[in-house]
């Protein structure tokens, strides 16, 4: 079973115990503002959306992983890889992806999880290109990205919601000269 471990971070699969605090996340309107057409998520929704998840896992050999903070074992939210079907013009390509909770918001935990996402994507699972999206006017995801060392790829709109939104991408080339 995969897990990473950042300084402050436990990246790992989905847990049963799991399902009620990451809907907690998913309830939050300010949280879900940028996601989709900004719709909050009840449990049930949540508890499909992780079957979901762990189901890539065993289909790709990646996935989203549960944030756990280290320090209190208390899950914080999402980030990992997935295939971002929702926006088709872009495909083949694997998106890095992150969720907190807003009591997790402006201390650096999605950028760390977020690296050690893409971290594990170049060099565990050997891919050659990851992208992140966001929509436009999301500028604290464009933040991460841009500490990712991602590059703006294209500007489009989403098929689902017509929301305009950034596709950024970096290559595995990109990846090893910026942690040489």
């Amino acid at each position: 079973m995969v897990m990473l471990e950042t300084p402050r971070l436990m990246l790992r699969r989905w847990r049963e115990e799991d399902v009620a605090p990451m809907a907690a996340v998913n309830a939050d309107p300010e949280v879900m503002r940028w996601i989709r057409d900004g719709r909050v998520l009840d449990e049930q929704r949540t508890r499909a959306r992780v079957e979901e998840w762990e189901s890539e896992w065993e289909a790709q050999g990646f996935g989203l992983f549960a944030v756990e903070l280290r320090s209190t074992g208390e899950l914080a939210g999402f980030t990992g890889l997935s295939v971002p079907g929702f926006l088709p013009e872009i495909l083949p390509a694997v998106e890095v992806g992150w969720r907190l909770g807003r009591s997790h918001w402006g201390q650096g935990l999605a950028t760390e999880a977020a690296a050690a996402a893409v971290r594990f994507g170049f060099e565990e699972r050997g891919l050659e290109r990851i992208v992140s999206i966001a929509q436009v006017g999301n500028d604290a995801s464009e933040r991460i990205m841009t500490k990712l060392g991602m590059r703006l790829f294209r500007e489009t709109v989403a098929p689902t919601g017509g929301r305009r939104v950034r596709v950024f991408e970096m290559s595995s080339d990109q990846y090893v000269a910026a942690t040489r």
